[in-house]
């Protein structure tokens, strides 16, 4: 497995399209400012096949409820592929679609 950590600005990535395999923010996704961005780069810089895992909890002032974050995602370009988690929070993974499909 290949990871390196690195910090930027989700809005703006310094990273070639589809360059990922996979990106994940847990209860990250609600201290951006402009979280449409933030989704239209992730997909950007996911291959194909790629997914974006998104965790939630209760509790965080910032959460990002569910149907605001699947609305978000597909205006991105992201289609939900499966959620799962309790009550108190989720997990919600994306994969890219198609270029001119909607999501």
């Amino acid at each position: 497995m290949n990871v390196e950590v690195s910090q930027g600005d989700a809005r703006q990535l310094p990273y070639s399209d589809e360059s990922f395999d996979a990106a994940y923010l847990v209860a990250v996704l609600g201290e951006i400012p402009d979280q449409h961005a933030a989704l239209r780069e992730l997909r950007r810089v996911l291959k194909p096949h790629g997914r974006l895992v998104v965790g939630e909890l209760l509790g965080d002032p910032h959460m990002v409820p569910d149907k605001t974050l699947r609305r978000r995602a597909a205006a991105a370009g992201l289609c939900l592929e499966r959620r799962g988690g309790p009550r108190f929070g989720y997990f919600g993974v994306f994969r890219r679609a198609p270029h001119g499909a909607r999501a």
